[in-house]
């Protein structure tokens, strides 16, 4: 009986697919292809799958990948398949700490339905009061977050022991350290440490694609492209379970609509007695204007358009109150000389 050749895609470039196979007879990733029969039936090879590779070649390292086992999880952005949770990283400092892109954040985390782990970086730069102070705060949230540093070590032990024997996704904005943060735990890593602007104090995309590393203890570390604002992709009736204040404000009591929004709704259980209820309120409309937008492009034809106090009024005929173009009008003037003249 032939041998099943197992393995975890650990980055897709191009048309090409690197795989580390299970075992010890293959100690470096195979650049792999797909097989057509793959190509034909559409099935997309992302990072973190599980597959089968036929043919493999340890002396020039091939392979192709053959099969695609069902996965456990799968993200579309950043792309991955089979994760166990999210490692979201911001900084305490350079950047300073913004509570507002922290909370997009965390409600962009809490979508994914992983587990979500709050680490903060460079805490050597700010006073173990003003950790402990944001500890407190961020208590009040309904999260742990573990302060680390990579000057210090501080946290970064603690760290490891959370990741081992998992996937995680590592998330957060540019600048915050996360290529460093990989480097620590995974020196093989050798990844490219961009500098934070001194005058935006925004950091730079030194990540351009979705790969995972070995953590030397078990386990595997994606490292993502940073981005500063993630999307608000999700309906607006699924917000609040994405906050876990709201949960917990919930629990044994109930509004009085099963479809409340939380906003302004009579005996609705959830009052803006809570830090985080103004950017609840702020992803709120966001999300109602995503869906909105949806709804247009999926009914065109519409002849109604929403207000802001959730009323609707006719809309105009664009096409019929439409103002015509200065050459439409020299056209037309034209046409009239022309009659005139007959």
């Amino acid at each position: 009986m032939n041998q099943v050749w197992v393995g975890t895609v650990l980055a897709v470039q191009a048309n090409f697919y690197r795989v580390q196979l299970d075992g010890e007879s293959f100690t470096k990733p195979l650049l792999c292809t797909r097989r057509s029969r793959l190509k034909k039936i559409g099935q997309r090879v992302m990072v973190g799958d599980r597959v089968r590779v036929e043919d493999p070649d340890e002396s020039g390292l091939r392979g192709a990948i053959a099969e695609v086992y069902p996965r456990t999880t799968e993200l579309s952005r950043p792309p991955m398949a089979n994760a166990d949770q999210i490692l979201l990283v911001f900084s305490v400092e350079q950047p300073t700490l913004d509570p507002y892109q922290l909370s997009r954040f965390l409600v962009k985390g809490e979508s994914t339905q992983l587990k979500l782990c709050l680490c903060l970086n460079k805490s050597d730069l700010v006073s173990p009061q003003w950790q402990a102070e944001w500890h407190h705060r961020l208590g009040q949230w309904g999260y742990v977050p573990l302060f680390i540093s990579m000057v210090s070590g501080q946290g970064l032990a603690q760290l490891a022991e959370q990741l081992a024997q998992r996937v995680t996704v590592v998330a957060g904005p540019s600048g915050v350290g996360k290529s460093s943060l990989i480097n620590a735990l995974i020196p093989d890593a050798h990844l490219r440490v961009g500098e934070v602007s001194g005058k935006l104090q925004k950091g730079r995309h030194t990540t351009r694609h979705v790969e995972l590393f070995q953590l030397p203890n078990g386990g595997l570390l994606a490292d993502t492209p940073g981005f500063n604002q993630p999307d608000v992709d999700y309906p607006p009736e699924e917000l609040g379970d994405y906050f876990p204040e709201v949960r917990q404000l919930l629990r044994g009591n109930s509004c009085q609509f099963s479809d409340c929004w939380h906003r302004e709704e009579p005996h609705c259980a959830i009052r803006g007695d809570w830090e985080r209820y103004e950017h609840y309120l702020m992803f709120l409309e966001e999300a109602i204007a995503r869906q909105d937008q949806r709804d247009r492009q999926a009914d065109p034809e519409s002849t109604l358009k929403r207000k802001g106090d959730n009323t609707y009024e006719p809309k105009l005929n664009t096409k019929k109150y439409r103002r015509p173009s200065r050459r439409t009008q020299h056209q037309q003037l034209e046409e009239w000389y022309k009659d005139a003249d007959l």
